[in-house]
């Protein structure tokens, strides 16, 4: 018996750690210690949730480091460390290649005006709901939590 190939799909946890191989190999030292650390708050959310994370799952840990990140690099930015700055918007950068395409402006005022219509939103009360229902039209784009916000507010105002 021989086996046929079978198309194999290489999952985001998977795609990291080969790009981390290839890092290795390119003596890539920034792109690898993002990398590195990636791998690791993988790891720590997997051993925190007891089961093997899913892209979704892995997609929701790069966003938030993706967030910590801006909010670290806007901060050393306020605080004259540009040298530091510029560190994080380098992670920002690799972190952002395993993500899906960002929401443009268009399509997260469609999806607050879809969620005000939704909810029946009428001041800044349901604000929550809104945001909640706005981010739920969004899955499966990497998707700026301020900039709904702002839309939210803008919307509501």
């Amino acid at each position: 018996m021989f086996n046929l190939p079978q198309e194999t799909v290489m999952s985001l946890q998977e795609k990291i750690v080969e790009d981390m191989k290839s890092a290795m190999k390119a003596k890539d030292a920034n792109r690898l210690s993002t990398l590195r650390m990636v791998k690791a708050t993988l790891m720590n959310k997997q051993i925190e949730t007891g089961k093997e994370l899913s892209d979704e799952d892995t997609i929701r840990v790069l966003n938030t480091l993706l967030k910590q990140r801006r909010d670290s690099a806007e901060q050393y930015a306020n605080a004259g460390r540009d040298e530091l700055a510029e560190k994080e918007n380098a992670e920002i950068s690799v972190i952002e290649e395993y993500l899906p395409a960002a929401a443009s402006d268009e399509e997260i005022d469609r999806a607050v005006s879809k969620a005000v219509e939704k909810t029946g939103a009428s001041s800044m009360r349901d604000m929550g709901a809104v945001m909640k229902a706005a981010l739920a039209e969004l899955s499966g784009k990497t998707v700026d939590g301020k900039a709904v916000s702002e839309a939210v507010k803008n919307k509501l105002s």
